[in-house]
């Protein structure tokens, strides 16, 4: 049946798909709500925000403020992990309602013996629940409405702003409208600030030829922490397939020695709940989790969900596999790639309960004997979206701190659903924008668009699967900018290593795969090599950690330039404390020269005043006192990345 209300309330944002999907923060984030709210006729029409943390049982709340054409909004901030739940309430504001009309009728001289007896209504309605000073105030008033001998004395209280704040304070509510709730999942901080280092445990080892450990990993983890970088990622540590492992760079047959693909999980040692047996025991990697936790890192698990033809899910559960009426499996395929070595689980399975527990308890095994609380998942995207809803609500439900990256290089909209499934973070295209436009408009949809309050990107500008074009000229500059911006655009940020700082560059020809790829044999590696690209990689690091305005993404907007080949971007923290302006030059082999526009609007300074920049890189300062202001980049550094004094 339909309520009896007068007020309308719509648009309320921000919410996804109609409230079924829950927007996302981190702890100390606001939340700014905006809805259109009006009632019909004239009267004041007054509204509030709602919310509360699951684990509350009383609503907090905050009013809300009108901005114009019946558009009102309201800021709420959220202080711990979980979901929070936030709605709109809007009411006519019948006792603010008669203080306007009366002084209305005040200002044009009437009489207003009867609205002030409507007041000492509105008084008596309230007083019950006042303090004991706004209780004396509102007695005074309902004696001074009913005395027609106080009259002057009755106006002014009428007129008052101490009994328009007592009024706002403490409305009545009647006939009161709400919005449908809606959720926002607040997580902690490195859901939105991480700095990704990924390498392959089996290139640890200091010694040619040699399989590495956890405890040579244990070695490097000092040299990860110096680089600044708060999150160590490794591919799978799983025992790998023999049967149909592949060889060196993806051929289909392996030869004797070849060590396969980690991501061919899987084999007569074990499966997802075990450690290869050249990496090390179990106890081996939580001492090697444990120590890296002691450095400020924290160590990111692959989970990869699918098995080789040897993995002992194929024998002991057959019907989480789909297998061809001539009793073989379709192994994995990403046309026109082949993973013979794969045999992808089949989620239709009629098994599907048993088969979904078993996935989350491979995920609370590492979460609760190891204390990973960092995964990277491999292709999410080939399985069903609500099995990830259900399978990070699970684990989040034990364990908050756990965070999901979803390794999805796919359709917009399958990465956007993910990340609405729950996935803290994604891979982006990040890794193919490389011009000023690609690079403007790919921030403008990040940013501006509802994607802010639900897609948390991670830049990289390299993976085991991908050697972009743009990298393969192996040209410095290049490799030096493509993580300047990768850094300062977004705040995660990730690379492969060591071929990253190491400029390793040679890929198969015509693809964007590097040859003798790591993913199917083992490296040696000089992890003592030291260059400009590790110096300038680690003072970046560094300084994403000094300053709060690169620890957010959306927080954004790009300065006009008069050159196309360099970019400038300014960037600011949420209370604005922070301010800075990164210029590029994307030319990796010339030297450019720009004018750049202040945001002075933004600064909320005025043509003139003087503002000082200094470089974080160099340490150099200038000041600017124009909004145009000239600058010139080499290729040797090709970026300046400015603290904003004014």
């Amino acid at each position: 049946m339909q309520k009896q209300t007068r007020i309308i309330i719509e648009n309320v944002t921000p919410q996804l798909d109609g409230g079924a999907f829950f927007i996302k923060r981190i702890v100390g984030q606001t939340i700014e709500v905006k809805a259109n709210v009006f009632a019909d006729g004239h009267d004041v029409v007054a509204c509030a925000v709602k919310y509360k943390h699951e684990s509350e049982k009383k609503w907090q709340e905050v009013r809300m403020t009108e901005t114009g054409n019946d558009e009102w909004q309201a800021v709420f901030t959220v202080e711990k992990q979980g979901y929070y739940s936030y709605f709109v309430e809007g009411w006519v504001d019948y006792a603010l309602n008669w203080q306007h009309g009366t002084e209305r009728k005040i200002q044009d001289n009437q009489q207003v013996k009867s609205e002030l007896l409507e007041g000492a209504e509105y008084c008596e309605a309230i007083v019950k629940g006042v303090s004991a000073t706004e209780k004396k105030y509102l007695n005074d008033a309902i004696k001074a409405f009913q005395d027609a001998k106080l009259y002057e004395k009755a106006t002014h209280i009428a007129l008052s702003q101490e009994l328009h704040t007592i009024f706002k304070k403490y409305p009545t509510r009647t006939l009161a409208n709400t919005s449908d709730e809606l959720r926002v999942y607040v997580d902690r901080k490195k859901a939105l600030f991480s700095t990704w280092y990924e390498f392959f445990p089996r290139s640890a080892s200091s010694e040619k030829g040699k399989h590495g450990t956890f405890k040579d990993c244990e070695k490097l983890l000092p040299r990860v922490a110096a680089m600044g970088f708060d999150t160590l990622y490794f591919p799978p540590i799983h025992p790998i397939g023999e049967i149909n492992r592949k060889g060196k760079n993806n051929a289909t047959n392996a030869e004797p020695g070849d060590v396969g693909s980690p991501w061919g999980i899987g084999s007569r040692y074990g499966g997802h709940k075990t450690t290869h047996p050249e990496l090390g025991t179990i106890e081996d990697f939580k001492a090697l989790v444990k120590t890296a936790k002691g450095l400020g890192i924290e160590v990111a698990m692959d989970y990869a969900l699918q098995a080789a033809p040897d993995h002992p899910y194929v024998k002991d559960f057959p019907q989480w596999f789909k297998w061809r009426p001539d009793g073989t499996v379709q192994y994995a395929e990403n046309p026109p790639k082949k993973y013979q070595d794969i045999q992808p689980i089949y989620f239709e399975s009629g098994d599907w309960k048993n088969l979904w527990k078993e996935l989350l308890d491979v995920a609370l095994f590492w979460v609760e004997e190891c204390g990973i609380r960092v995964f990277r998942v491999d292709n999410p995207h080939t399985k069903p979206f609500y099995f990830w809803g259900w399978l990070i609500a699970e684990v989040k439900k034990k364990h908050p701190d756990v965070l999901f990256l979803a390794e999805a290089f796919t359709r917009p909209k399958i990465m956007h659903e993910l990340a609405k499934q729950g996935f803290t973070q994604s891979y982006t295209y990040y890794t193919w924008r490389n011009t000023k436009a690609e690079l403007i408009e790919y921030m403008t949809e990040l940013t501006q668009t509802e994607q802010r309050d639900f897609f948390r990107p991670n830049f990289w500008p390299n993976t085991p699967d991908i050697l972009p074009y743009a990298l393969q000229i192996g040209n410095e500059s290049i490799y030096l900018h493509k993580y300047f911006l990768a850094a300062t655009l977004s705040s995660s940020v990730g690379i492969y290593g060591p071929v990253y700082e190491y400029m390793i560059s040679e890929a198969m020809p015509g693809k964007e795969e590097y040859h003798n790829s790591e993913k199917y044999e083992v490296q040696h590696w000089d992890w003592t090599i030291q260059n400009k690209l590790i110096t300038l990689i680690t003072r970046i690091n560094k300084i994403r950690q000094e300053h709060p305005s690169l620890q957010q993404t959306n927080n954004i907007s790009f300065c006009a330039t008069d050159n196309d080949q360099v970019i400038a971007y300014y960037k600011y923290d949420d209370a604005k404390q922070d301010e800075t302006l990164m210029i590029c030059n994307l030319d990796p082999y010339y030297m450019k020269q720009a004018w750049v526009q202040l945001p002075l609007k933004a600064l909320g300074v005025g043509e003139g005043h003087q503002i000082k920049v200094i470089d974080q890189i160099t340490g150099n300062s200038y000041l600017w006192d124009k909004e145009w202001n000239f600058v010139e980049l080499h290729p040797t550094l090709p970026f300046h990345l400015f603290k904003i004094q004014k």
